[in-house]
């Protein structure tokens, strides 16, 4: 593979990243809302079966349906940030082709 054909292979990964990206943002910001309104709900409850509210929030974070939707935020939030980071990643790599295409090719006119 040519570096032509290396750096458009690389510019449609980036592509590819980036609407992954917008999915898993958008699951990211679900998996918050459903962990956030569960954990109030939950919270709420506690508070009218007469809970004191100073250990009302660790005995909700600890049922496992809450505990759950954190956990599925956590994740969401890790693939998130590794979609990030490939987004990165191709960024660099395409910058280094451009790089070694200028050194290769600019050279010609001397």
């Amino acid at each position: 593979m040519d570096l032509y054909e290396l750096l458009n292979q690389k510019q449609k990964d980036l592509n590819i990243s980036i609407k992954e990206l917008r999915k898993s943002a958008n699951n990211y910001a679900a998996a918050y809302r459903d962990y956030r309104v569960a954990l109030a709900k939950e919270l709420v409850q506690l508070k009218n079966d007469g809970m004191p509210v100073t250990i009302a929030y660790d005995i909700a974070r600890g049922k496992p349906e809450i505990a759950d939707l954190k956990f599925q935020e956590i994740s969401t939030e890790g693939i998130y940030k590794a979609n990030l980071e490939a987004i990165n990643v191709f960024k660099l790599e395409i910058k280094i082709i451009e790089n070694q295409l200028n050194r290769e090719y600019g050279n010609m006119n001397d």
